[in-house]
């Protein structure tokens, strides 16, 4: 066999095993996806997503066992609200307000800022006993005192990072650096979502800038990133470039996507990555999204006494309008749906506990309470986990800046949630006179997701996703459903 025989021979071989799969890279990919795919269909995780069904991605799949909520609209306060200020009255600490806090107390803390000569800092705000389940909420948060027996609070909250990057990252993923899937994303990995024609996790954020870690805090990490969040906008189109230019119509539009899928879907059948099936579930979302967000985006269709509920005014970006548009989007079929409103890091200076969190409570205080109201007089409540929290508390020692101010602070911060299957009026935790800590029912962040997941139906254990050879998941090795805060 002469030379140009022998490149012949090779170069139809080499088109054979590409165009039917049986090249050495392709069996390898099979072999992997199979193994993925076995994995995902044991007892112990959720259903299968591999290459072969990757264009189902995001249809709906049965949770492991029976679940209170199907649906999660997480309303996340960026920077750390003051547990002190809103939710924890201390007349101790008011008593000892500018003395040292004592030595044994101060043990083995760390803390962002402190330098170890700060004082007590005793609140100035008046606290009052709400509802029957006599939950204590400041002035500075009269409408959601006013729905106090509707909400499960937990006052023990206590998390492992002081820094704001890391600590929303360990909130929201389990983990404290980039790489991990958000919650968002293994509750849609988990259960997939009932809409066709809008994203299943939808991420909206308000407030004088974005949260610190950006995108990584709605990232699907290592899974499909079918799973991931999409940042939607408040007013006008939810995503940029949406919409078609000038000249461009309907039916030209539909012809060019029509062969821009063909091309992935003959790119599909040679290589099986999944990621190209996101690319073609990518381009139909945006092309049913063209007319579906006008719709959703339009606030002016609800009544003048639902934007009174809620405080929300058509047309301009707010607090909010975010959580007009969370019920929105749960309506239409949005699986999880998350809240981030900045600027609650009150340290001292511009950033204070005077007006700095006088006017960040106005923006979410009318918002939080009205969207819990709406969902349960439309009947959504009893299946829609409604969750409110940042990623730690504040100290009980003021900083030394010109204004007054806390630091950052791990242990003993509130957080609530509501309907989903969670136990309405419950003041679930406790901590001690001068609120360092947790003295009686901590919960842990793991424990949060995990009682999270199993409302949605899953065990936290058996959720699971393989990674580089292991079995991740949300709560790592850790964490406990907290069967207190179940109704």
């Amino acid at each position: 066999m002469d030379l140009e025989q022998q490149l012949l021979l090779a170069g139809t071989r080499r088109h054979l095993f590409a165009q039917t799969g049986f090249g050495i890279g392709a069996v390898a990919l099979q072999q992997m996806l199979a193994e993925n795919s076995l994995a995902a269909t044991s007892p112990h995780t959720a259903p299968a997503l591999n290459a072969s069904d990757a264009g189902d991605a995001m249809a709906v799949r049965p949770p492991h066992f029976q679940a209170k909520a199907k649906r999660v609209i997480y309303l996340f306060m960026a920077g750390g609200p003051s547990q002190l200020e809103l939710f924890s009255d201390k007349p101790k600490l008011r008593e000892l307000n500018g003395q040292a806090p004592p030595p044994s107390l101060m043990e083995g803390k760390r803390f962002a800022f402190l330098k170890g000569n700060e004082k007590l800092l005793g609140s100035r705000r008046k606290f009052q006993k709400h509802g029957q389940c006599g939950m204590e909420v400041s002035e500075l948060l009269p409408n959601l005192g006013g729905v106090a027996d509707e909400l499960c609070w937990i006052r023990g909250m206590a998390t492992d990072v002081f820094n704001h990057g890391p600590a929303k990252l360990f909130m929201n993923t389990g983990f404290q650096v980039p790489g991990r899937p958000s919650l968002g994303a293994w509750t849609t990995y988990g259960l997939g979502s009932a809409s066709k024609n809008l994203p299943g996790f939808v991420v909206l954020q308000s407030g004088p800038r974005g949260p610190r870690a950006g995108a990584t805090l709605w990232s699907s990490g290592f899974l499909p990133s079918s799973f991931q969040g999409v940042p939607f906008r408040s007013q006008g189109d939810a995503i940029l470039d949406l919409h078609n230019p000038s000249g461009v119509n309907a039916g030209n539009q539909r012809t060019v996507f029509d062969f821009v899928r063909s091309l992935n879907e003959e790119r599909l059948g040679t290589t099986g990555d999944p990621e190209i099936q996101t690319r073609i579930n990518a381009y139909e979302m945006a092309y049913q999204m063209q007319s579906s967000s006008p719709e959703l985006m339009d606030l002016s269709q609800e009544s003048p006494e639902t934007l009174a509920l809620y405080g929300a005014s058509p047309g301009k970006p707010s607090y909010a309008n975010n959580c007009l548009l969370a019920r929105r989007l749960i309506e239409r079929g949005a699986r999880f749906v998350q809240l981030y409103h900045t600027n609650w890091d009150h340290h001292g200076a511009s950033e204070n506990l005077e007006g700095a969190l006088e006017q960040v409570c106005s923006e979410v205080d009318r918002a939080s309470a009205g969207l819990v109201l709406d969902l349960k007089r439309r009947g959504l409540l009893d299946d829609t986990l409604v969750i409110w929290g940042g990623e730690f508390g504040r100290t009980p020692m003021g900083e030394n800046r010109a204004t007054i101010g806390r630091d950052h602070h791990v242990d003993g911060f509130t957080m609530w949630m509501a309907g989903g299957g969670s136990k309405a009026g419950q003041v679930y935790g406790l901590t001690d006179e001068l609120g360092f800590g947790t003295v009686q029912d901590r919960v842990h962040v793991h424990d949060l997701n995990a009682t999270v997941l199993h409302l949605l139906g899953f065990d936290h254990e058996k959720l699971t996703y393989r990674f580089q050879g292991r079995d991740f998941r949300l709560t790592d090795v850790h964490g406990r459903v907290v069967t207190a805060l179940l109704a």
